[in-house]
């Protein structure tokens, strides 16, 4: 680098020098002339030739088979993957949030790959990926008038029929956890006995052996090291793996949620049977452009005509939910989902009780003897995030992470810019937020932030 850098830019382009010995610690906040600087300094650097595949493997869980999707970044160089002083080659395993798929972390893989150098797998949580289209985009509406609504691929060739649901509308309640801000929440119960119903009940298992196959195909523990990111309700879920996975080092956030269990701490319950799946309508893109027009005099009009131009985009995406029951902390809603996969799969009460307490599980932290502990987590909160913001940590959230036994390293950094999604981009940060946090992600790891 220049000699005449600003110095309180520092924190952001660190990873530009590669003889720093002495500890780094990440800063509390970044503003936004530091990102802008960042970004431009990220953007002008030489790019990587990378080569992008798509994995679609089969794997067996709870009795049942699931196809597991991944996206692979890749440089054609294998030296310019980052090596760390154990010698072993550098990873970032990837899980997106909300309702979609590996699509809406693509800009953030791409820039870790081909600016930064890392291999990255990105993974779709199971059943959002549409295996009957190669584009993967998804057809027609989520809720559809002829009764055929939108549900899951979790196995190809197979198809979730209208009888083997039921809908249920919800107009929000307090005790539920959907709020009534929300409007109109949409629910597909599935019926009894159906292939929807065992699905529902089996799917939290085949999401922690999708993740713990996809690292091992892509990630060996004897040449690689791991560095996690689940964005917002992906959260929870690279939290429990990281314990999980022996290579995994550590968790880098950008609106990432943590456990369940510290999530419900702010009251965020989720108290819905375990079959319920959730579809998104536009109701939920109008929710979150909420974000982005803080500053902005919209008419009404003028903003129900962005919402229904944003949902025909957003509608290609998978758009339904089921991963709440985790990312809430619903224990009784998945004790029940426990309890109805061990019922179907002939289980003994003992093997009934091991599987409900794998199931609750996913919502906390390991603990005792022979566990591997949670690894340090790097938290980043862009300032215009209501969905997961900077304040939850600050709040409840690091206190409760210190409450662990052993408390893992963590720490939150408030950008001076961004909103819950990775994708906005607005005149202050053309680029979005992505280099600004893959640079950051990028210094933690050089500079021994997970060691």
């Amino acid at each position: 680098m220049t000699d005449n850098i600003n110095i309180k830019l520092l924190p952001l382009i660190f990873i530009f020098n590669p003889i720093t010995a002495m500890a780094w610690d990440p800063p509390d906040r970044v503003s936004l002339e530091e990102i802008q600087q960042t970004t431009s300094n990220v953007m002008t650097m030489p790019k990587i030739t990378v080569t992008e595949t798509e994995d679609i493997f089969r794997i067996e869980a709870v009795g049942m088979e699931w196809d597991i999707g991944v996206r692979v970044y890749e440089p054609n160089d294998q030296n310019k993957i980052p090596v760390g002083p154990d010698g072993k080659k550098r990873g970032i395993f990837l899980i997106h949030g909300g309702t979609g798929d590996w699509r809406s972390l693509d800009q953030a893989a791409r820039l870790a790959s081909k600016r930064f150098g890392y291999k990255v797998v990105s993974m779709t949580f199971p059943g959002r990926l549409n295996l009957d289209d190669p584009s993967r985009n998804w057809p027609r509406d989520t809720f559809n008038d002829d009764g055929n609504h939108r549900t899951p691929h979790w196995l190809k060739g197979e198809v979730i029929t209208p009888d083997q649901y039921e809908v249920v509308m919800d107009k929000g309640d307090a005790t539920t956890g959907v709020p009534a801000r929300y409007g109109t929440s949409i629910f597909l119960a599935a019926k009894e006995g159906t292939t929807f119903y065992k699905r529902m009940g089996g799917w939290p298992v085949a999401f922690e052996e999708g993740m713990k196959t996809a690292i091992a195909r892509h990630f060996p523990t004897s040449s690689y090291n791991v560095y996690a990111h689940g964005h917002s309700t992906g959260g929870p879920f690279v939290h429990y793996m990281s314990q999980r996975v022996d290579n995994v080092k550590g968790i880098v956030g950008y609106g990432t949620a943590m456990f369940g269990y510290i999530n419900n701490a702010a009251g965020s319950a989720f108290e819905y049977p375990f079959n319920y799946l959730r579809l998104r309508t536009w109701r939920d893109t109008a929710r979150y452009a909420d974000e982005g027009w803080t500053d902005k005099d919209y008419s009404l009009p003028q903003k129900m005509e962005m919402v229904f131009a944003a949902w025909d985009r957003a509608k290609l995406q998978p758009n339904f939910k089921a991963e709440d029951f985790i990312h809430k902390n619903s224990v009784e809603s998945l004790a029940n989902g426990a309890r109805a996969t061990a019922e179907r799969m002939g289980m003994d009460d003992e093997e009934t009780q091991t599987l409900v307490e794998r199931y609750v599980g996913y919502t906390r932290e390991l603990s005792g003897p022979g566990v591997k502990p949670l690894p340090p987590v790097l938290h980043i909160n862009g300032i215009g995030d209501k969905t997961v913001t900077y304040d939850r940590y600050t709040s409840y959230g690091k206190k409760m992470y210190q409450a662990m036994d052993p408390a893992p390293r963590t720490h939150a950094i408030l950008f001076g810019a961004g909103v819950h999604s990775w994708n906005f981009k607005d005149d202050n940060i053309p680029h979005g937020i992505a280099p600004a946090v893959i640079n950051m992600w990028d210094a933690a790891i050089r500079e021994g932030y997970f060691d």
